[in-house]
């Protein structure tokens, strides 16, 4: 603390001086804890729903136990049949893809609902499979879009049911 900050009242000085706080320091030692302390009481009122916001948190709240209660019960894998498809080449040269995977289904439910819909999945992999080139899957950006393209299309196939992840198990290009 600076002189400037402190004023001095005139007094005596057998009487020790007498120090008038600046309105600096009052600002600093008495008005900022308050405001922090009071902000402090405010925002844990708004956290627990006392204040506003109630119908919010208690959608939220819910929206966080059924995510989970969702991922408590363990996922299943299913290993789809083995893809050998010939690629388009700008230089006419025969390429192959050979592709296996695996896709992640929510539970066991939901697998009796994909083998129904297998023969339109293996259709849409195909379809998509064969419009690739080599240059397509060069590098890590190329498969991860050929993942996310494969992921895509096998949601559409199965709507209204969810897959959550399509997992290569092979993946050769010659």
């Amino acid at each position: 603390m600076s002189d400037s900050d402190i004023d001095f009242e005139e007094g005596d000085d057998e009487e020790g001086g007498k120090k008038k706080l600046s309105g600096k320091v009052m600002v600093l030692f008495i008005a900022l804890p308050a405001i922090v302390v009071i902000g402090g009481i405010v925002g844990a009122l708004f956290a627990f729903g006392v204040l506003g916001g109630s119908e919010e948190h208690d959608e939220m709240a819910a929206a966080a136990a059924a995510a989970v209660e969702e991922e408590q019960e363990p996922p299943v894998f299913f290993d789809m049949p083995e893809f050998l498809v010939n690629m388009s080449s700008p230089d006419g040269a025969m390429r192959y893809l050979k592709l296996r995977v695996a896709i992640e289904l929510p539970n066991a439910d939901v697998l009796s609902e994909v083998e129904l819909f297998m023969p339109r999945i293996v259709d849409g992999f195909q379809v998509y499979l064969r419009e690739l080139r080599p240059e397509d899957l060069e590098g890590s950006a190329g498969v991860v879009r050929m993942k996310e393209e494969l992921l895509r299309r096998l949601n559409l196939a199965v709507e209204p049911h969810h897959i959550r992840d399509v997992l290569f198990k092979e993946v050769v290009v010659q």
